[in-house]
């Protein structure tokens, strides 16, 4: 029995490895006031990745900034999401999400572009691992809905592969011919 258990823990221990970064977004400080004064308490909200395609938020609230930050961090776990990137540095296609009065506009970029975002975005972008993207945010600037924005439009990344297997295709017969676009400019021009 307490081998069984041992191997349990082992295991948990395993899946608890230090593979995920995370990043502190935001921390609101609120107060409730009571008959004998002020109580304070914190908000944290954390965005943690793998750096290699997975990404999760998550809030806390504690009477602590440490226990909250440590509460957002496992939720943010629990709620991870895997996005198809492209090389390994990009997104596959343009989009855009939206959650309430927020609403963000996300472009895929040439190699050496670098993540241009603002503040909750870019930290979403780092913990997934993109290294090139265009973004702007329009709309509502708390970084919640900016948050919940980013991964509302990368829910509807699809990656060719993914399209070509639910139309029941190849990915050659997806995506754009290259080779043969400026054969036919140089034979156009002459």
């Amino acid at each position: 029995m307490a081998e069984r258990e041992n191997r349990r823990g082992n295991r948990r221990d395993r899946d608890e490895t230090p593979e995920f970064a995370d990043r502190l977004v935001a921390i609101n400080r609120v107060s409730k006031t009571v008959k004998g004064g002020k109580r304070f308490g914190f908000a944290a909200l954390v965005v943690v990745g793998d750096q290699k395609g997975r990404v999760g938020f998550g809030k806390g609230k504690a009477k602590e900034v440490p226990e909250a930050i440590r509460k957002a961090t496992e939720q943010a776990k629990r709620q991870m999401i895997r996005v198809p990137l492209r090389e390994g540095r990009t997104l596959h296609h343009d989009m855009e999400g939206r959650h309430g009065a927020g609403k963000v506009v996300m472009r895929s970029a040439p190699e050496g572009t670098g993540i241009i975002a603002g503040g909750p975005m870019r930290a979403v972008f780092e913990m997934l691992g993109i290294k090139d993207v265009v973004s702007k945010s329009l709309g509502s600037q708390n970084p919640y809905n900016m948050i919940r924005a980013t991964i509302d439009g990368l829910k509807k990344e699809a990656s060719p592969r993914s399209v070509a297997q639910r139309r029941g295709k190849k990915v050659a017969d997806i995506l754009p011919k290259r080779d043969d676009a400026p054969a036919e400019a140089a034979a156009a021009e002459a």
